[in-house]
Parts: C-alpha cells; structure tokens; sequence
C-alpha cells in the first residue's frame, strides 16, 4: 500500500479525532453549565405515586404533578385520584403538607337514550368517533343532547372502567377512580364526577323542554322544575336549561325529605342513588340485557 495514502489516512483519522475530543469537551463543559438541578424531593414523589398518567389531577402527568406538589405551597396532596388516601398520605408526608379527606367519587353518565328508547334522525358513517360523530349535525340520535355510543369515552378510560353495554357507556365502580378523563373526553359532556355518598341524581343532560323532549325520549325530563319547588334542602336549581342537584345540601339536610324530589317527579327522571351498590347493579343490568 502507498505508505502516503496511508500517512493520509492516519491523518484524517488524527483530525477527526481531535474534532471529536474538542466538541465533546465543549458538551461536557456546556451540560455542566446550564445543567438544572432536580429536587430529589421530587423523585420520592414521583415514586410514591401510581404512574398512571391519567393526567387526573389537572398536570400533564405523574411528575407534572409532583413538580406542582413540591414546589406551590397552594397544591394539595390529595389530587391523585388512582393512588386515593394512601398515595395522599405519603405525598403529605413527603412535602409537610396537611392531609385533607378524599371524598369517594365515581363517573355518572347522564343519559337515559336507551331507556327512553331514543330513535335515530339519520344513520352516521364515517370515523368510529364521538368526537367526529358529533360534528355531523351533533350525532344520529334524535335527541341532540343523547349519548352518541360509538365508546371514545371506554377507549380513552386509562383503568378500563367502561364497558359498552347496547352502544351505551357503563361505568364500572370497582374500577372508576374518578380521574375524568372520560369527563374531558365526551363531546356532549354527559359524564359527571358524583359524590357516592349522593341521595339522588338525574340520569338526563338534555335543555329542550316539554314537547320536544316528549317527542324523542320517554323518560326524558320536560323542564317542569316541579322537583326545584318541592326540594326542602333547596339543594336542587334549574340552570341553562338543565337540573343541577347541590349534593353537599342534600346529604347535611338528611333523610327527613324522603326524597321528595324523586316521588313528585311526573317523569321519574330524579332516581334514589345508593352510591357503588346502585351502580354495581346497573353495571349487572347492562351486561345481562348485552348478553
């Protein structure tokens, strides 16, 4: 071999080398530099946590919200809904913070589009997506305020909590821990996040009123406000067209009401609610008329 292709050769690879030497010096010197310090406070917490990621507490994930948690004195410990009072006791720990209770909570849809037999108003193809569903004139069902069915809400559940039943969404109890995805997700917002120690709730989002209602659904409510009249708590009101219940005012105001509100309805669309038992049975229910 030519020795001056080969004096050349060691040459190149001489140069490159020193290239090489002389930037990775520079990285190492500028990653010192601007280098940011991690509060190691915020790795125990991460680790204290579940990793669900379900993005729940209202942080772009696990350690979004561990980040939060340490450094803003104004961010409780108790945001991590999967890891519930025990993951809340240990990041209470860890950053000195003062415990407050977890209120038990769960998913509630608020729809009755299958008990009211709710028709179609036209047949949708397209994307398997409420969200895209919802964009062709609001969905088939003839109620504009209906459930669309197509389960975006079960896909996007990080804990696997809905089940279809009958193109319907059923929240499972045992599973749901209230993160809200499903919430955030739903382009008709119908889902709501529920006390379990509520008295009462009311399965229907709809804001038509009377006849129109009468027209599409069965069970549907007509904006009677009969049920804000005779609630003696005052926990029930009418707004935007829709009931909203005051469940702290219900629960402090006891069981002497006998739930009024559920006997005086004329459609029957206010319901007893006996929290997880309630739902475990709906969740029964749904699977037994799918199966």
């Amino acid at each position: 071999m030519d020795p001056a292709l080969v004096k050349l050769a060691l040459g190149g690879l001489v140069l490159l080398g020193c290239i090489g030497l002389f930037f990775g010096i520079g990285l190492a010197i500028a990653a010192h530099k601007f280098a940011v310090e991690v509060n190691p406070l915020i790795e125990e917490v991460v680790e204290s946590l579940p990793l669900a990621q379900c993005g729940g507490c209202g942080y772009p994930g696990c350690e979004g919200y561990a980040i939060a948690v340490v450094n803003d004195p104004d961010v409780p410990p108790n945001l991590c809904f999967p890891g519930k009072e025990k993951v809340a006791a240990r990041v209470a720990e860890l950053t000195g913070k003062k415990m407050t209770a977890l209120e038990d909570q769960v998913a509630l849809v608020r729809c009755s589009r299958v008990e009211g037999r709710v028709s179609h108003k036209h047949e949708y193809y397209g994307f398997a997506s409420c969200t895209a569903a919802n964009l062709s004139f609001g969905g088939a069902s003839a109620c504009q305020y209906a459930c669309i069915g197509l389960g975006e809400c079960a896909e996007v559940c990080p804990f696997d909590a809905i089940d279809m039943v009958e193109n319907f969404p059923v929240i499972n109890p045992d599973k749901c821990v209230s993160c809200g995805v499903c919430v955030k997700t739903c382009p008709k917002h119908i889902i709501e996040i529920q006390t379990l120690k509520a008295r009462v709730y009311v399965p229907c989002s709809t804001q038509d009123l009377g006849k129109n209602v009468k027209a599409v659904c069965e069970v549907g409510c007509i904006g009677c406000k009969m049920c804000v009249k005779v609630c003696p708590a005052n926990a029930v009101t009418y707004e935007g067209n829709i009931v909203k219940i005051d469940h702290k005012a219900c629960i402090a105001y006891g069981p002497s009401c006998e739930t009024v509100c559920v006997t005086k309805c004329p459609r029957n669309i206010f319901r007893p609610y006996a929290g997880r038992q309630a739902i475990s049975r709906s969740v029964a229910d749904g699977l037994k008329m799918a199966g």
